[in-house]
């Protein structure tokens, strides 16, 4: 028996897994205050977002459906809302990382305009097993998206196996981030005057080594061949790119196409017509990249962003596929070590696999830390009470 105390209308901000994780969390949020939820509403004015809306990206009438023995779930405000109650209504910024408590709110329609990492990344099991079933069984992106990233993989498994690299060394990334090894001086110029062209992106002045050698930087097209190659990738595996424009193009990307020749993205497996609908669609081309994440043998992000979080969780909640999760503040000491002669190429090579050796998206207990959310491991990469307890026993 549901009995509606409300209605919760949401912006779901960011690109589309930071959007899909948000999701996730304000359904919860909806169904635990009994709340009736619009159509989440995509963002269309942060830096990563494009014209997409929800219907887009998703397919809403199974969102509604399969969500119906849960909470409601509506296209449209009802007719009784005038014009000046939505002008004028209860919005709200939510609190970072808040438990469900915080959300008990009398309001009849509030108005979150923000949606990414709203709730704790620990709630009660039937809370956490809700944010799973949203995000794994209702979040469907619409049939072309499906039929299209289906094509991909299909595309893919034609030749065996093949691994998934998120190879996050575009242009934005390296603004924002003020990672900008490898890059010449007109670049490193380029990639500044975009990070200050945007106020409310607050970090400005950052020292890219500095950051580097603390691991928070994406490693660089170059890097990345040498890692692959340590962690014993053949050289003739089909390897496809899960990313957008990589910034430097080609010449970036010289080195480890000569380490792997079969290298591949979205634009070299389909034709113009077929991604016609999708260009200028930014969303729209990471939910491809999304799909084919999934289905790979091997996913292997080089960056620890949302796309690569949220993949690792949907990989455990698939079975276990294996993600290999880089350890970036460990590879680089190791980098600079074999680059300078210090470690010959075997002990470079022993030392990389051994640091990997339990970073493959296996069974294990997400990491609590009460009052510091923002180190312990996200729940969206490891959503163990959705995970069958028996594949714990391992441990």
């Amino acid at each position: 028996i549901y009995k509606s105390n409300g209605y919760l209308w949401v912006s779901s901000n960011g690109g589309l897994n930071q959007m899909r994780a948000g999701i996730c969390d304000m359904v919860t949020i909806a169904r635990y205050l009994n709340l009736t939820l619009l159509v989440p509403q995509l963002d269309k004015k942060s830096f990563w977002a494009d014209s997409s809306d929800f219907e887009d990206i998703f397919n809403v009438q199974h969102f509604i459906d399969s969500l119906r023995d849960e909470i409601k779930i509506i296209k449209s405000l009802p007719q009784k809302f005038s014009e000046k109650v939505r002008t004028n209504l209860f919005s709200m910024h939510p609190i970072s990382w808040s438990n469900e408590q915080y959300y008990l709110e009398k309001n009849k329609l509030v108005f979150f305009n923000k949606t990414d990492s709203r709730l704790a990344n620990n709630l009660p099991s039937e809370l956490q097993k809700l944010r799973c079933r949203v995000n794994y069984q209702a979040l469907r992106f619409t049939p072309e998206i499906e039929a299209l990233g289906n094509k991909l993989i299909s595309l893919l498994r034609k030749s065996g196996f093949f691994v998934v690299l998120h190879l996050r060394y575009e242009m934005d990334m390296l603004a924002f981030s003020g990672c900008s090894q490898g890059c010449n001086d007109q670049e490193v110029k380029q990639l500044t005057k975009l990070r200050h062209a945007y106020p409310w992106w607050k970090e400005k002045l950052i020292d890219s080594e500095k950051k580097r050698l603390a691991g928070l930087c994406p490693l660089t097209p170059e890097e990345t061949g040498l890692i692959l190659q340590a962690l014993g990738i053949e050289k003739n595996t089909k390897i496809y790119i899960a990313a957008g424009k990589i910034y430097g193009g080609g010449r970036r990307l010289s080195a480890l196409k000569t380490a792997y020749p079969n290298l591949v993205n979205k634009e070299m497996l389909l034709s113009a017509d077929e991604l016609r609908p999708f260009k200028n669609h930014s969303t729209k081309m990471a939910a491809l990249d999304y799909l084919v994440s999934i289905e790979s043998d091997v996913f292997i992000p080089t960056y620890r962003g949302n796309m690569a979080k949220v993949v690792e969780g949907h990989r455990r909640f698939a079975g276990f596929r294996k993600t290999i999760s880089l350890d970036t503040g460990q590879l680089v000491e190791l980098l600079d070590l074999y680059k300078n002669g210090s470690l010959t190429w075997y002990q470079f090579s022993d030392a990389v696999q051994e640091t990997h050796r339990n970073r493959v998206g296996q069974p294990t207990i997400r990491n609590v830390i009460p009052g510091d959310p923002k180190v312990e491991d996200y729940f969206y990469t490891n959503p163990q009470e959705c995970l069958a307890p028996l594949t714990f026993l391992c441990l």
